[in-house]
């Protein structure tokens, strides 16, 4: 999966959602982007909602810097 949106972080990892847990405000979203390996970021519940994440969906850790956000194709 290639990201749409024009982007500054270079490190685009494509996977899929393979456990998402809300809380409050804040949720939990692992990404598995190769066999065994997993990156846990945590987003807004509004944002997991505005993305439509779901278990099984495919989504992108970006990573830049030291922050990890998720992006899907559109």
């Amino acid at each position: 999966m290639k990201l749409s949106a024009h982007l500054s972080a270079r490190n685009v990892l494509p996977g899929k959602v393979v456990a998402l847990t809300k809380g409050a405000t804040t949720a939990h979203v692992k990404i598995e982007v190769a066999a065994g390996a997993v990156i846990t970021a945590s987003i807004t519940n509004e944002a997991v909602d505005a993305l439509g994440l779901a278990v099984g969906k495919d989504a992108s850790a970006v990573i830049k810097s030291s922050d990890v956000m998720v992006g899907i194709e559109h």
